[in-house]
């Protein structure tokens, strides 16, 4: 998967790798160069006594030397450049994915396990790709080149490299082994991390609210225990390798010493050559030392990259069409039919044989008690799931056919948790119309009920707003929320109880500025509160996911049981009675 990967992300930069490449092969080939070069000087120079010998061969290898530094730095430019691209794209593409998503997908990975793999995994294959390119070129250039080398000066002692290196491929293979399994751990152990911290930060007053801070801390420390406990292990099998290859390189160092002072004392090797092959039993050892951290850093992005391509694999139930519709005949209009959705695995429904029709510049107020179903339903209406049975047709189309830039843009969504972006009020109101003017702003805040406590604020327009809207109050990131849907010029608004942290005067002046200054917007209502809803066109009342009545709000108090319970819920039996009467 690691490989695949690669080279999937890596074609587009071959140019670099080509520099690689070669900058490596001349590092390399300097670097074997250099011990041959050195036994000349100790055996020609040195035991001559030919100093004119000695300085022009040692100025030959000063020059050789900056060559190959000058070779290893742009080779590890072009390497970290080339990676630094490849993880902009797996970033990229990642985003782009994620993006894709509906709701459905986005919870079966869960939010922090997402983060993690578009932030952590991603580094670990950008690590891998460059050292890649550098280490896994030069490293079997070194040992193969060094090991050529070496029998050239003395084929005799060469049985020290085999055993040397067959030795550190033993250690590196058993402790890889071992690492694979922690490191899948270890990035699940992260995610964990993540999705508590995340959870804690989100949900930061609910905790105050329930004091729950020491629970929560505990659980943190928990998760993060885990995680230490994990990276320990891993922390353990990776400082034996370097000893045990220490250990291997100054045993076989030793052996070379032992067996070549025994050579030279008989006369079959020179003191230069006994040198040289010295310095390439360190070569040889070096180049496989490098092949061998790779092994332990490829097993961690191996597991790292199989998170990334589940991710990339995995397809949007939010499927586009082969030939999107991007011409809407009917626009402003919402039509249910026999509209059913369940969730992937759920015994029954949520929602089930929904129908009904909105015309443009209609409102239509859907109420229901908790669980209802309510939320669902106008959650398929800019098609954030899709229907398991029946169609919803937004604008004359089944959203199923049309092409979602062009839906989205007809559709102004008010959530019933308002989220804001860290920015400012002018930013986030422009956010779904980036070419609209102050005097537009201006307007949809008058129209939200917004416009006096941001003119109040320092900036007005300006003012910064933290992520999340956090600096503002909930019924100040409600109005402003309202808005931006606003500002967006949609054919259709569609409120998911986005009224209720708004008192009852702010709650009708916005409603009444609604009917009056956008006339032609058909406005799908969600709302608990009756009062919101009350001089609606059409009410739609939902129970267990099924609708129970449809009508205004006299005709429901007269026709609909649930409904006359949910509005003496709230208003009690005498005013019930009393609205009936009149």
């Amino acid at each position: 998967m690691l490989g695949r990967l690669l080279i999937r992300y890596v074609k587009p930069y071959l140019w670099l790798l080509v520099g690689v490449l070669v900058s490596q092969f001349a590092s390399a080939l300097a670097s074997l160069y250099l011990p041959s070069l050195n036994a000349d000087i100790i055996d020609e120079g040195v035991a001559k006594g030919d100093t004119g010998y000695i300085w022009s061969t040692g100025v030959f290898m000063l020059s050789i030397s900056l060559a190959q530094i000058t070779a290893a730095i742009i080779a590890t430019y072009f390497a970290a450049k080339a990676a630094m691209r490849v993880g902009r794209d797996v970033r990229n593409d990642v985003f782009d994915k994620v993006s894709a998503f509906s709701e459905r997908e986005v919870s079966q990975f869960g939010p922090g396990s997402l983060i993690t793999r578009n932030t952590n995994d991603v580094q670990q294959v950008q690590m891998v790709a460059m050292t890649g390119a550098t280490m896994l070129v030069s490293a079997p250039l070194l040992a193969i080149g060094g090991i050529i080398m070496a029998l050239r000066q003395d084929v005799g002692l060469s049985w020290l490299i085999w055993v040397s290196v067959a030795t550190i491929l033993l250690v590196a293979a058993i402790v890889v082994s071992r690492m694979v399994p922690l490191f899948r751990t270890y990035q699940k152990k992260l995610d964990a991390v993540n999705r508590i911290l995340r959870e804690q930060l989100t949900g930061i007053r609910v905790v105050r609210a329930f004091v729950r801070e020491r629970i929560e801390e505990e659980r943190f420390r928990g998760a993060n225990t885990d995680i230490m406990d994990v990276g320990r292990r891993v922390g353990k099998l990776f400082i034996t390798l370097f000893p045990l290859f220490m250990l291997v390189l100054n045993l076989t160092v030793i052996g070379v010493i032992w067996f070549g002072a025994i050579e030279v004392d008989e006369g079959n090797v020179q003191i230069g050559t006994l040198f040289a092959f010295i310095q390439y039993v360190g070569i040889i050892l070096g180049g496989v030392l490098m092949a061998a951290f790779m092994t332990i850093m490829i097993p961690r992005a191996a597991v790292s990259a199989e998170r990334i391509a589940e991710v990339l694999a995995s397809e949007s139930t939010l499927s586009r069409p082969t030939e999107p519709v991007s011409e809407f005949p009917d626009p402003g209009t919402v039509e249910f039919r026999d509209a059913a959705f369940a969730y992937p695995g759920a015994e029954h429904a949520v929602l089930e044989g929904i129908s009904f029709r909105a015309e443009r510049g209609e409102t239509v107020a859907i109420v229901g008690s908790t669980g209802a179903g309510k939320t669902t339903l106008v959650s398929l209406i800019p098609r954030l799931f899709d229907v398991t049975g029946g169609a919803v047709l937004v604008n004359g189309v089944d959203v199923r056919e049309a092409d979602l830039e062009r839906l989205w843009k007809t559709i102004g969504l008010v959530p019933q948790r308002p989220f804001l972006f860290a920015g400012t009020v002018a930013s986030n109101l422009r956010f779904g119309r980036e070419e609209a003017t102050d005097a537009d702003l201006w307007h949809a805040l008058e129209i939200a009920q917004g416009r006096d406590f941001v003119a109040e604020m320092e900036g007005g327009l300006d003012a910064r707003i933290a992520q999340g809207g956090t600096n503002v109050s909930g019924g100040q990131r409600q109005r402003l929320a309202i808005a931006r849907a606003i500002v967006h010029q949609p054919d259709l608004l569609v409120f998911d109880d986005s009224f209720s942290a708004l008192d009852l005067t702010t709650d009708a002046r916005l409603r009444q500025a609604l009917w009056r200054e956008l006339p032609d917007v058909t406005k799908i209502v969600v709302a608990q509160r009756v009062s919101t809803i009350t001089d609606a066109g059409r009410i739609i009342v939902l129970d267990d996911g099924r609708m129970v009545g449809v009508g205004t709000h006299e005709e429901l108090l007269e026709t609909s049981t649930t409904y006359r319970e949910i509005v003496e819920s709230q208003l009690g039996v005498e005013a019930t009675a009393h609205e009936h009467r009149t």
